[in-house]
């Protein structure tokens, strides 16, 4: 059973390990990927019992066009079809969907099918926000806000004086949501990847071996049991801050 802290608020996810999970299982990467997509609901469900506003999932970065042809073009479908399939669904567990990136790399299908998952779920009553960042980078987001900003300021709708952090921040993509408290990354690897760079500025790091397709509940548990565990001073003493708060155990690594 989840015991639910009042600063865990927001949790975002680097999926890493699709591929890894299918090759261990003679299967085509695809399969991990498509495997993959079946834990965010599980990982959604077990935000909700914890009592966690935001889930920011990192889908696909600015880099993975990188990859090849055929891979981009199965993850573009993939992406279609989970917003057709389980936008009704969230919307029924009362989850606000919001897309950030770029999209300018996306076909009209796809950015219309983003539209409208986004409209339906836009729920005055949501008690979940799922964030999917999809052809996002943190570079990126920091760079189109200044350029954002920087235009405001040339056509005098806005003081170079007045732009700051607080300001800044609220540009950014993730602008209107609550600051992140936890960045987990599945798979083993120990970096960020470019991924929500201004928005991790302050947030706790956790890394886990586990690959995405078996990141569960109970992975979830382990890492908010580690994040409760420490003690988040933000420049302050430890004298000056108080003790975290407990949750139930679990397993993985931090930083």
């Amino acid at each position: 059973m989840f015991v639910t802290g009042s600063c865990l608020r927001h949790i975002a996810i680097i999926m890493d390990g699709n591929n890894r999970w299918a090759k261990q299982r003679n299967l085509a990467g695809i399969s991990g990927h498509k495997e993959g997509v079946e834990r965010i609901r599980d990982v959604m469900s077990a935000c909700q019992e914890l009592g966690v506003e935001v889930l920011t999932l990192f889908a696909f970065s600015s880099e993975n066009w990188k990859r090849p042809a055929r891979e981009v073009e199965a993850l573009m479908s993939l992406f279609h079809l989970y917003l057709k399939k389980e936008a009704r669904a969230l919307k029924k567990k009362s989850v606000r969907l919001k897309v950030v990136g770029n999209r300018r790399n996306f076909s009209a299908s796809l950015n219309r099918a983003i539209d409208s998952a986004e409209s339906l779920t836009d729920q005055a009553d949501a008690k979940t926000t799922l964030v999917i960042a999809a052809d996002y980078g943190g570079r990126w987001d920091i760079a189109d806000t200044a350029a954002r900003l920087a235009a405001q300021v040339a056509a005098g709708e806005l003081d170079a004086d007045d732009i700051d952090e607080e300001r800044f921040g609220r540009a950014t993509c993730l602008g209107d949501l609550p600051p992140l408290d936890l960045l987990i990354r599945t798979g083993g690897e120990h970096r960020i990847s470019n991924f929500i760079l201004w928005q991790a500025a302050y947030a706790e790091l956790y890394f886990t071996p586990v690959l995405w397709p078996d990141f569960n509940g109970d992975v979830l548990a382990g890492a908010a049991n580690d994040f409760f565990s420490r003690q988040r001073r933000f420049g302050k003493t430890s004298e000056q801050c108080e003790p975290s708060s407990s949750f139930s155990t679990g397993s993985g690594s931090h930083a």
